[in-house]
């Protein structure tokens, strides 16, 4: 697998775009503190960038089905780096309107990019490398966040808003240029051909996934780390506030960050020894976990360990989610699906991060994270009697093939 100039690539872009990113993303948080005071509008100002992402998404898993994922993935980069021109136009005007359009275009990039991206990887890896690839490629992906994070805090300090948000779009203008160099024999899975183009789209996923109980299962499972992830930087902004400290923030992130790269290092070794199923609902369990832990956000000790625990789980979930779906989900209806479930994310994303706001504002950080922690438990208890009942688990032989 290393030696394959593809994977190289695509790491190497992850890594300088995801840096480009979180610049983008801090800098975000730097502007809404200055200008938006009740943390529900900072959620409504999240949420209407992922609103476009949502409304494209069918056009963009049929795309990405119907033609090339690599002019896809280069033409959407290009275009994430065109939105950052709106950021600059915000900061001059000091209008949040201009912000939201930045998102907009932002998130409507992010809509084609990473189902195409998702889509392509198994195309230039062997299945029995996939598991590792996607570890690798989530570590990467948080490196850049841990590094971009750290990066962004220092320079807000030394240089302008602009300035940063100028980095980020060097950043995304790299994503592009790496891109161009990606070489993909897409010939191997035709689904140019099989798609019509007066497809649903998504109409044609549904009875695939129906049909095949570990990607029902795995899909819905999918959907309990979000309530965590959903208001993740808002649960930041307030446990800063709590705390009364600044520099909280930074120390979350890098912690966070650290222990998914364990999570997503070790998942290998982990595949080895438990099944697939065991893997999905003991790491979901502790997802539950975390959030419960916050009920302590006031001492710094325990919200670092909860957010340490939070990232270990997901470093070992997301990777095992994502190399069932691109091993299970035929390769024709990989774009389709892809992009379906990065929709669905966005949906519920949206739904959480508008919630987290608004318990925010009305119980506090406290109450809401018990409420949150006992759901996600609740939820992981239901899913497994209703996978046992209905013997929706994966096989042993699976989880091998897997781990292999």
């Amino acid at each position: 697998m290393w030696k394959n100039r593809n994977v190289w690539i695509i790491l190497t872009g992850e890594f300088v775009a995801g840096l480009g990113l979180w610049l983008g993303i801090i800098g975000n948080l730097e502007f809404m503190q200055e200008k938006v005071p009740s943390d529900f509008v900072k959620a409504l100002i999240l949420a209407g960038g992922l609103l476009a992402g949502v409304a494209i998404g069918p056009l963009a898993g049929r795309l990405t089905d119907q033609g090339s994922k690599k002019k896809i993935m280069l033409i959407s980069s290009i275009v994430r780096a065109l939105s950052v021109l709106f950021m600059f136009v915000a900061i001059e005007t000091g209008s949040v309107l201009w912000m939201v359009v930045f998102l907009v275009f932002l998130q409507g990039s992010a809509a084609f990019y990473f189902p195409a991206l998702q889509a392509a990887i198994p195309l230039i890896v062997k299945e029995r490398e996939l598991l590792a690839l996607n570890g690798v490629h989530m570590n990467v992906s948080t490196l850049s966040r841990v590094i971009g994070t750290a990066i962004a805090g220092i320079l807000l300090t030394l240089i302008s808003l602009r300035d940063v948000y100028a980095l980020s779009l060097v950043a995304y203008l790299l994503l592009a240029v790496a891109t161009w160099f990606l070489k993909i024999d897409e010939t191997v899975a035709p689904s140019a051909k099989k798609v019509d183009k007066s497809s649903g789209g998504f109409k044609d996923v549904f009875p695939i996934i129906k049909s095949i109980p570990v990607i029902f299962m795995t899909l819905v499972m999918t959907l309990i780390p979000l309530l965590f992830i959903g208001g993740f930087n808002l649960l930041v902004i307030n446990i800063s506030e709590l705390q009364d400290s600044t520099a909280i923030k930074g120390w979350i992130y890098t912690a966070e960050g650290i222990a998914f790269m364990a999570g997503a290092f070790l998942i290998k070794r982990i595949g080895e020894k438990f099944s697939v199923f065991s893997i999905l609902f003991t790491f979901s369990f502790l997802i539950g976990v975390a959030q419960l832990m916050l009920y302590f956000a006031d001492i710094p000790a325990v919200s670092i360990a909860a957010f340490v625990l939070f990232g270990f789980s997901v470093g070992c979930f997301f990777p095992t989610a994502v190399t069932i779906f691109q091993t299970r989900m035929p390769k024709d209806y990989h774009g389709r699906f892809f992009s379906f479930r990065n929709m669905l994310d966005r949906i519920v994303f949206q739904v959480v991060l508008l919630v987290t706001g608004f318990f925010l504002d009305l119980i506090g950080l406290q109450l809401m994270v018990v409420l949150f922690g006992i759901s996600s438990i609740l939820l992981t208890g239901a899913f497994l009697v209703y996978t046992r009942k209905h013997k929706l688990h994966i096989e042993t032989d699976e989880a091998e093939r897997l781990s292999s």
